[in-house]
């Protein structure tokens, strides 16, 4: 089997695997539909397993499949942190850093993208908004290179882990409730109002029930999302409020006729952190990504945006 065909192939498979649509994955490799599909047949006779399931459309992966697209992800994993390392060596890094991040992070990537790019002005970098289970998935499988997430007993093991900052929650909400003239909000208060939040399966939406219910409420939200802008957008446009972590005040503010009062504190908040794997030999990538988080001041960055948008005069320019 030729190597070079041999990668191509595997880049095919990994983009279907993605994808999960011939066109899209095609697309996706700047080629034709017939050509990909072409290649993966031919990787399949070459390997003598079936590896995708075929009718009218894409239907899935077979069991053999599946494991196919593990060692996929892995051996381009380990050609892009050779190609990395050659880099490294010749003075520069220009590869792209890969970070799955659970969407209450996302407002503070920036930080850690600032610092890495800094150091490393030749690379650049993908930020993917996903869960916690699934970035430990896609962690394992070599798809991402590190991970911001919560850093508890749900971390996979086999990683390596720096704590960023302890999550701290506000409530969002209209300038004129009579809520916000309060210094600090009861969870079970914010409980009765109309609220939207993150979906249930976001480990951040599991956290904020877990707070509502420890003060005797049930959290009943009127509209959710997977995505933190979209909930930002329902604020402006609904009048609706949420309880959101101090991250988001550091990216967005708070929006027109709102104020941010902070959530009643029910111990120290979850911890969130980056994780990378633990293996010889080191991803230069990853340790380029840990050393930009351990040089990045998370906690005092942030709790200045805490700050300044719960004071009683935000637009303060002494804030």
């Amino acid at each position: 089997m030729h190597s070079e065909i041999l990668m191509q192939q595997l880049e095919y498979l990994t983009a279907l695997a993605r994808e999960r649509h011939f066109g899209r994955a095609a697309t996706a490799c700047n080629v034709s539909q017939p050509t990909l599909s072409v290649a993966i047949r031919r990787l399949e006779r070459e390997l003598g397993v079936v590896i995708v399931l075929r009718g009218r459309r894409f239907e899935g992966f077979t069991d053999e499949g599946s494991r196919v697209i593990t060692w996929a992800h892995r051996i381009l994993a380990e050609r892009d942190e050779l190609l990395a390392d050659v880099e490294r060596m010749r003075g520069g890094l220009s590869a792209t850093a890969r970070v799955g991040a659970i969407p209450t992070s996302v407002p503070a990537t920036p930080l850690l993208s600032a610092r890495f790019l800094r150091d490393n002005p030749a690379a650049t970098v993908r930020i993917d908004a996903t869960s916690s289970r699934e970035i430990a998935r896609r962690l394992a499988d070599f798809e991402i290179d590190a991970g911001l997430t919560y850093l508890d007993d749900e971390t996979p093991p086999g990683c390596r882990r720096v704590e960023l900052y302890r999550e701290r929650y506000v409530l969002l909400a209209p300038a004129a409730h009579p809520l916000m003239q309060l210094g600090e909000i009861r969870w079970s208060d914010a409980a009765k109002m109309a609220l939207c939040a993150l979906v249930p399966t976001m480990r951040n939406r599991r956290i904020i029930d877990a707070n509502m219910a420890a003060d005797g409420a049930r959290f009943l939200p009127i509209v959710e999302s997977d995505n933190v802008g979209a909930l930002f957008a329902h604020l402006t446009d609904t009048g609706l409020a949420t309880v959101a972590c101090h991250t988001w005040l550091h990216a967005f503010g708070v929006p027109p006729g709102m104020a941010a009062r902070p959530m009643q504190q029910n111990g120290p908040g979850p911890t969130v952190g980056l994780i990378v794997l633990d293996r010889e030999p080191n991803s230069i990538v990853a340790e380029a990504l840990v050393a930009a988080a351990k040089a990045t001041g998370f906690t005092a960055i942030l709790q200045t945006a805490l700050d300044r948008w719960t004071s009683n005069d935000p637009h303060s320019p002494a804030l």
